[in-house]
């Protein structure tokens, strides 16, 4: 029996309980009406176990009792499965709905014969949540947004938050998102009901100070940009990332960015707000250069993020802001207003406690922020994603932080397919319920593999993770060649390629792997639960996908460094127009199997996302086939 997050007791008996044909879930008095929406999540797993199920308030018997105690903290919880039924008491809505979730689990894989057992349990963090970019790439379709909620709450996360830049839909602000399908007011008020129906608050995060690029690039807002020549440059997807603070010495722009906040906020019934202020490169760098010399970085960070904490506060909601600028001058924090709360990210496998450590320090209110390490890459990476979880939670809990948000970023046009996500979001779940008793990786990987792909054999998560350490020349290169360095030339091109010589040539093994991995993904649809099967279909594209661009870089490698006397390839040799001709048929069967992938690619994009910024992939995908055909195939770099 497996059970995500483990429940801190568990004890079983030899017998077991057969669930009646006719079953019936009673909720006692003590119960408030949002518990009848968790009631109706059990009935829907009873119903697909092979039982005829109803609800009914008070009174004596049924098969399953729902009952809440007031003695117990809000989010504790206790099950018990016994001879005459099953019985849960919960602390609140909280510890009932986890309850559930946890008897949905064990009905997933008893059916209808259940062991004899009692769980007691409880998570370590008040709060855990998951944080989804909804702008730099991705927005997602409501079906989408709504399916992640169910998963969320079925491994008892608590809170969601999603990255916005330019993607709602703001009143007065066409230019800003013109070119995109954003998300609507309609959207977020029913994602919100949603959310709350799943036991999850909804929790607005909106960039407010750095990160501004679609705002600050538009003719009309682009004067409030820190550096003066905002919406100049040519779109790139570093340029997106490294630039576009506000100016915040401007009234009007901070009048802007209030407006903004009240249109946003409303929306929510949440009571927090992230106002994000992350990764202000640019800040003092322009308009306010000479302030920043006379002031400082620091004093200018701080004002202005005071006084988008005060707006925040007199609107009746507690502020949030990414943690990583204010490390830079810790003994500021004090100034925050004290309900503030940091939110200390970190994403590296072996994340050092240090950050954690210094905020604990300043006594500001604190949530540690791993990552599923999906961004850039064709597929999660799993087991970074593992460390990474694994030692941020611990340190949360050494430094008594009160939650723990996972964070899944879209950088570079969010390639990654969403539900990759998934693994990494329940190794968050189950981290910040039991914060530094992680399963181990491979122990971890066959739970997920049975509670959330249905699959008997234990094989499918661990799989994936293999299969999404086989890059050897992936998407954050691909855009950083074709952003950053073919515009220099072949020479700067060249020495960036020799640079990653020894993994762009781990290729071919890689892609023998690759193979490997794919033969026995489907080998798992044997024993994968019917429905689930269709899961498996995007990561064989994806896999095929960083096959591609694995052969890509080998190309690139050869014909840009091959002649430059850089090392010894095939065109040095005597038959070197026989090695030329079937070069140029690699290079021409290259570029077409990328078009064929990216029309498939494109297709399963659109159902979970809405097109977004797909544009923006398409022109880096169609560059690369271009320059396939066009320069690599004719070697004229």
């Amino acid at each position: 029996m497996y059970l995500l997050p483990v429940p801190k007791e568990v004890v079983y008996r030899e017998s077991e309980y057969a669930l009646p044909h006719k079953a019936q879930i009673v909720l006692a008095q003590s119960c408030t009406q949002q518990v009848y929406e968790y009631a109706l999540l059990l009935k829907e797993s009873l119903q697909e176990c092979g039982c005829s199920c109803s609800v009914r308030r008070g009174g004596s018997g049924g098969t399953v009792s729902l009952a809440a105690d007031e003695s117990m903290p809000e989010q504790k919880y206790y099950l018990e499965i016994g001879e005459k039924g099953i019985r849960i008491v919960g602390g609140g809505d909280s510890g009932i709905l986890y309850a559930v979730q946890t008897l949905r689990q064990i009905l997933q894989q008893s059916g209808l014969l259940l062991p004899h057992m009692e769980v007691t349990d409880w998570p370590d963090y008040e709060v855990r949540g998951f944080y989804h970019d909804a702008a730099r790439g991705r927005v997602p379709r409501m079906e989408w947004l709504e399916s992640l909620v169910d998963t969320l709450s079925f491994y008892k996360i608590n809170q969601l938050q999603l990255y916005i830049e330019h993607s709602y839909l703001f009143a007065g602000m066409s230019e800003l998102w013109r070119d995109d399908t954003p998300l609507t007011s309609d959207d977020i008020l029913a994602l919100d009901r949603y959310c709350q129906k799943r036991g999850v608050e909804l929790v607005p995060s909106l960039s407010t100070f750095g990160h501004l690029y679609k705002l600050l690039s538009t003719t009309q807002y682009r004067r409030y940009c820190e550096l003066p020549d905002a919406g100049g440059q040519p779109f790139g997807f570093k340029q997106r990332m490294d630039h576009h603070t506000i100016n915040v010495s401007d009234k009007d722009a901070f009048s802007l960015i209030c407006d903004m906040i009240a249109q946003f906020l409303p929306l929510f019934s949440s009571k927090r707000f992230n106002i994000c202020a992350d990764e202000t490169f640019d800040l003092g760098r322009g308009k306010n250069k000479e302030r920043a010399e006379r002031e400082g970085k620091d004093r200018l960070y701080m004002d202005y993020v005071k006084k988008l904490c005060a707006f925040v506060t007199e609107q009746g909601s507690t502020p949030m802001l990414w943690g990583d600028v204010l490390l830079g001058f810790p003994q500021l924090a004090s100034e925050l207003p004290e309900e503030a709360i940091c939110l200390n990210w970190g994403y590296a496998p072996d994340q050092s406690e240090e950050s954690t450590r210094i905020y604990a320090g300043t006594g500001v209110r604190q949530y540690v922020c791993p990552g599923v390490g999906g961004w850039n890459q064709f597929i999660n990476l799993q087991r970074s994603a593992y460390e990474n979880i694994s030692r941020m939670s611990s340190y949360g809990v050494k430094y008594g932080c009160e939650g723990l948000l996972n964070t899944d970023w879209g950088d570079f046009g969010h390639i990654n397919h969403p539900a990759f996500s998934i693994p990494g979001m329940i190794c968050g779940a189950a981290a910040s319920w039991n914060a530094g008793e992680l399963p181990e990786y491979e122990r971890l990987n066959r739970q997920i593999s049975v509670l959330q792909y249905g699959d008997a054999s234990e094989r499918f998560s661990g799989l994936t993770g293999i299969l999404s350490e086989q890059v050897s020349f992936g998407w954050h290169d691909a855009v950083l060649l074709k952003e950053l360095w073919a515009p220099q030339g072949k020479e700067e091109l060249c020495a960036r390629l020799e640079e990653s010589r020894a993994q762009i040539k781990t290729g071919p093994q890689k892609c023998k792997k690759i193979e490997e991995c794919i033969h026995e993904l489907k080998r798992c649809t044997r024993t994968m639960e019917g429905a689930k099967r269709r899961m498996v279909y995007p990561y064989l594209l994806a896999a095929q996908g960083i096959q591609i661009f694995n052969q890509i870089g080998e190309l690139l490698l050869d014909a840009v460094c091959g002649d430059a006397g850089c090392a010894q390839t095939d065109f040095d040799r005597a038959d070197a127009g026989k090695n030329r001709t079937e070069f140029s048929r690699r290079a021409y069967d290259t570029a077409s199997a990328l078009e064929e992938w990216y029309y498939h690619y494109r297709t399963l994009w659109n159902t979970v996302s809405r097109e977004s910024e797909l544009y923006r992939v398409s022109e880096v995908i169609f560059w690369y086939a271009d320059t396939l055909r066009e320069r690599v195939a004719k070697y004229t770099w």
